[in-house]
């Protein structure tokens, strides 16, 4: 797995534990954190299928 995958991996879910900890306290704003988070994955998903397939 590609160091950029593992990053997005990460960043989507701090992405995710922030959007709860701010629902939790009362800021409805911080559901934009999900649509951070859904990204972050996206990408992550891209570059670890690209590393799949460019391995023999």
């Amino acid at each position: 797995m590609s160091r950029l995958a593992l990053l997005a991996f990460v960043l989507a879910a701090l992405c995710l534990i922030a959007a709860v900890v701010s629902v939790l306290a009362g800021f409805w704003l911080g559901l934009v954190s999900v649509l951070l988070a859904g990204i972050a994955s996206n990408i992550g998903w891209v570059q670890w299928r690209r590393d799949r397939v460019q391995q023999p």
